[in-house]
């Protein structure tokens, strides 16, 4: 049975979970989340058509079919994961079929930051480490936790070094990534600033 989707907020310490494998180089939005599904109202309901078309033809064969993959939370992906159009739908269903983190050798600039925009964190390792990860990945049996701060993996007794841009660190760990939180948590400042805002009349 599938976890209870929740949205995440605030400060982001740590991810863990079960791992899936996703292996192939130069993934791109469309093949994430295709087209037609762009027209949808909300993004509620994408988690069930990430990967439609892969998984169609895999015939139930698909990572994100197969049993031991379901309630997975960490992704691992090889090179150039998220490329071709800007579409912020792909990380949209990533998460909400369970996604909260990706580990991978590397990541599409705009996929990369829209995955930021929503709570994801996005992890890079060498080639042959994803490699290794994948391998144990392949039984459902890879359970990591991954510390922000220190950005340091944990499967078991081994410790693998990730990396992440300091910057996006520093916005996992401070809250500051939620800019809806970030907004709300300072509606006092906001209000006063309207105040003074000649062209804004407020009704109390």
């Amino acid at each position: 049975m599938k976890e209870v989707f929740q949205t995440p907020q605030g400060k982001i310490l740590k991810v863990s979970g079960k791992c899936i494998s996703l292996v192939g180089d130069d993934i791109d939005t469309d093949r994430i989340i295709p087209a037609r599904f762009l027209k949808c109202v909300d993004f509620e309901s994408l988690g069930d058509a990430v990967f439609e078309d892969d998984r169609k033809d895999l015939n139930g064969k698909h990572p994100f079919d197969l049993k031991f993959n379901q309630n997975a939370a960490i992704l691992l992906v090889n090179s150039n994961f998220g490329c071709g159009s800007s579409r912020e739908h792909a990380p949209q269903a990533l998460m909400r079929w369970g996604i909260k983190a990706i580990i991978g050798e590397s990541f599409a600039e705009i996929f990369y930051s829209n995955c930021v925009a929503i709570g994801i964190p996005c992890f890079t390792l060498a080639k042959k480490n994803i490699k290794s990860l994948q391998l144990s990945a392949e039984t459902g049996n890879l359970f990591i936790e991954i510390d922000i701060k220190n950005v340091i993996a944990t499967e078991g007794s081994t410790k693998h070094k990730l990396n992440l841009k300091e910057s996006s660190k520093n916005m996992f760990l401070t809250g500051q990534w939620d800019a809806t939180s970030t907004l709300l948590s300072n509606f006092e400042l906001i209000e006063r600033t309207m105040e003074n805002l000649p062209y804004i009349k407020l009704n109390k």
